[in-house]
């Protein structure tokens, strides 16, 4: 091959025309990943323009995560075939990365406007609301059972919400009977949840969150939680009300935005009926 036959490019042009520098181009050449098309007596290398397009591929499976070996085992049995099954490899790839980051964005958006709706609230006041229908994806149920399966419990709920992309960015909360309630065992919960805003097919939901709805809010970790309960309970008598089905509780503030378990706050939100309805 003759350089005066057609137009080259030197190792600093090419390497212009790559954006990356001229090491880079060597190491190429030098595991046989791309090599320059000319390497004249003075030992100048010199490359093709139409080695541009080979460039940008092997760029782009770099960016896509494809180790320098996997390209090479590609480039060793390169084919039109072969190429076209890459590249649907790679769209596939491409896809779920993206559904993946969708996901991630929902869920910081849920997160922001959760801490800035929280920012505007008085956690000394408790309130009597009706909310709207809401569906929940509930854990199994967790009632009575030892520390060590409840880790185990929450462990497996995080797995599938992470394996079935069924986190949402709300937090997760517990749900308990009023049973439990009624004999004071506040944390014998009955099912670990988090909220669905737009849930997927398939899945078993819990929905029955439509209603009245007295909520309060618990300043300190669980073991003065009862404090706040005694609170609800008598404004539930003075509104007379009397306990529905569920109670639900959420982390507001917990480990993630506060230092100390004194600082955590839980929003409570007892389920309610009207006296004699």
């Amino acid at each position: 091959m003759n350089k005066k036959d057609q137009k080259f490019l030197t190792t600093g042009e090419f390497a212009k025309l790559c954006k990356v520098n001229k090491q880079t181009l060597f190491y190429y050449d030098q595991i046989g990943l791309l090599s320059p098309v000319l390497k004249d007596e003075k030992g100048y290398r010199y490359y093709s323009i139409r080695q541009l397009e080979l460039f940008f591929v092997i760029d782009l499976l770099k960016e896509l995560g494809t180790s320098l070996n996997d390209i090479q085992q590609y480039m060793q049995n390169r084919s039109p075939e072969s190429f076209l099954s890459l590249m649907y490899q790679k769209k596939e790839e491409v896809v779920k990365k993206r559904q993946e980051i969708e996901m991630k964005e929902k869920m910081i958006e849920a997160k922001i406007a959760l801490m800035e709706e929280s920012s505007q609230i008085d956690f000394n006041k408790i309130t009597l609301e009706t909310l709207p229908e809401a569906t929940l994806y509930l854990s199994r149920n967790i009632e009575n059972i030892t520390d060590e399966e409840f880790v185990e419990v929450v462990s497996d709920f995080i797995n599938e919400l992470n394996v079935s992309q069924l986190d949402t960015g709300f937090p997760i909360g517990v749900m308990t009977k009023r049973e439990q309630i009624l004999k004071g065992d506040f944390t014998n919960y009955s099912y670990l949840y988090i909220e669905q805003p737009h849930p997927k097919e398939g899945y078993p939901y819990f929905q029955d969150i439509k209603g009245d709805f007295l909520i309060g809010y618990h300043i300190g970790d669980d073991h003065t939680i009862h404090k706040t309960y005694k609170q609800l309970f008598a404004e539930l008598e003075r509104l007379d009300l009397t306990l529905g089905d569920y109670v639900f509780e959420e982390y507001i503030y917990d480990t993630v935005v506060m230092h100390y378990k004194e600082q955590y706050v839980t929003k409570i939100m007892i389920q309610v009926d009207q006296q004699g309805s």
